[in-house]
């Protein structure tokens, strides 16, 4: 009964959203990837917002309920039914009373399932599409028979590109950079590679003097067409947060704006919670918050960004389970073990999953004694346990999927814990009653 409700509402939210689209004829920029999107969505509305009246998604609202809900300009309505009443007269008002809506509508577009942005699309047409990239083993693979499909999948927007519309590509990535081919008339792609029209360069961290040398953000520089603008990223570190700009660029330059107001625009670009998100921790630490959500190519990322940034302390990493893995689950975890191993000085794994970490990273050399192991539920508990011994100049970071909620562990060990509903994710109610 319930899943029938659901569908329901899904359906009559579908409906309202393709009116208002019909009634009200927005640009839409339309987002998906296996990784990165929602920071990619945020960068996109920064450089937009300097030139343009737009509406973005809000947090991760990139489902069949999502994506109309942000067309209705409406919040999700959780388990509340009169929200969700209130949403649908909401939309219904919209599409028959004329009102100020947004000229641009910049969507996340996700899929959990074979299909779901196949049918998404059947009515939703982007003016500008991109696609931020597909890992060998990306998030939510365990309903799709490979990556191979889950691109695929996530090549179900750029085919309902409007017959003007705009491709950005991550040609970083292999996956991506293939679907060039099939759509080089409108593809524009971006990344480290120099075979890229957007190209990042020169990207270094960037660190405190007066704090011990504590990372502080991140620096870099985009280049296209012969141009170049430099772009500073503060409170973040690492790739993470270069990709998300990059994709920004060229969505701008597509929208019309040239490089000089684009990397204007980039000044309010601010990293956003539980990404690689640099943070001032308990006795003198850093923290690197990346508790959004996990995957294998993620967090060999934060690993590899890890490894990089320097320090006079101890560099600890505690890591979760990664979920929605399916068949690559055991893999995934213990090539993590042995990554860590070259890298932390201590680790620290909570969850089942979790377990392989720890155990291939004893295997590859990381004593025993410097390895700790929770289980899921605990990420308050390691968070009071490691409060005691965290050092002036340390470097923590902390990683895991979603529901193994490991933004628990960071606000323990926050150097000023009242500024937790400011700095992390799921601090609203609907998350604290979880």
């Amino acid at each position: 009964m319930k899943q029938l409700l659901k569908k329901t509402v899904a359906w009559i939210l579908a409906q309202e959203a393709k009116g208002v689209l019909k009634k009200y004829n927005p640009k839409i920029v339309g987002v998906t990837g296996s990784v990165g999107k929602t920071s990619t969505k945020e960068a996109i509305y920064s450089v937009l917002a300097a030139t343009h009246s737009l509406r973005k998604s809000e947090k991760s609202f990139n489902s069949e309920l999502g994506v109309p809900l942000t067309i209705l300009g409406r919040e999700s309505g959780w388990n509340d039914p009169f929200k969700w009443l209130a949403t649908l007269v909401h939309g219904f008002v919209l599409t028959i009373q004329k009102t100020n809506y947004p000229e641009m509508l910049v969507l996340e577009v996700g899929a959990d399932r074979p299909g779901d942005i196949k049918s998404l699309t059947k009515w939703l047409k982007p003016h500008i599409a991109v696609i931020t990239g597909v890992p060998d083993i990306p998030v939510h693979v365990e309903y799709f028979e490979s990556a191979e499909a889950v691109a695929a999948e996530k090549k179900e927007l750029a085919k309902a590109l409007r017959s003007e519309g705009s491709l950005i590509l991550n040609g970083d990535d292999d996956r991506v950079w293939e679907m060039r081919s099939e759509f080089r008339s409108v593809a524009h792609t971006y990344g480290f590679d120099k075979r890229n029209d957007v190209i990042a360069s020169h990207m270094e961290t960037i660190y405190d003097p007066q704090e011990g040398g504590a990372p502080i953000g991140t620096r870099f520089r985009v280049n296209y067409s012969g141009g170049s603008v430099p772009v500073v990223i503060n409170g973040g570190v690492g790739k993470t947060h270069v990709y998300p700009v990059l994709a920004a660029c060229a969505v701008g330059l597509q929208a019309g704006m040239n490089m000089v107001s684009i990397g204007e625009a980039l000044r309010a670009y601010k990293p956003i919670a539980g990404r690689m998100r640099l943070l001032e921790g308990a006795a003198g630490s850093t923290l690197i918050d990346d508790t959004y959500n996990a995957s294998p190519i993620a967090t060999m990322a934060a690993l590899e960004t890890l490894r990089e940034v320097k320090t006079k302390g101890r560099k600890i990493a505690v890591l979760a389970d990664m979920l929605e893995l399916g068949k690559h689950s055991i893999e995934a975890h213990r090539a993590l073990g042995v990554a860590v191993a070259s890298v932390a000085d201590m680790l620290v794994v909570v969850g089942i999953r979790a377990r392989g970490i720890a155990q291939a990273a004893i295997e590859a050399g990381l004593p025993k004694e410097r390895v700790r192991e929770y289980e899921q539920g605990e990420s308050e508990v390691v968070g009071r346990d490691l409060l005691p011994v965290l050092l002036p100049g340390d470097i923590v970071l902390v990683k895991g999927s979603q529901s193994m909620r490991m933004e628990k562990t960071v606000k323990e060990l926050l150097a000023d814990k009242s500024k937790a509903k400011e700095l992390l994710v799921r601090q609203d109610t609907a998350w604290e009653n979880r």
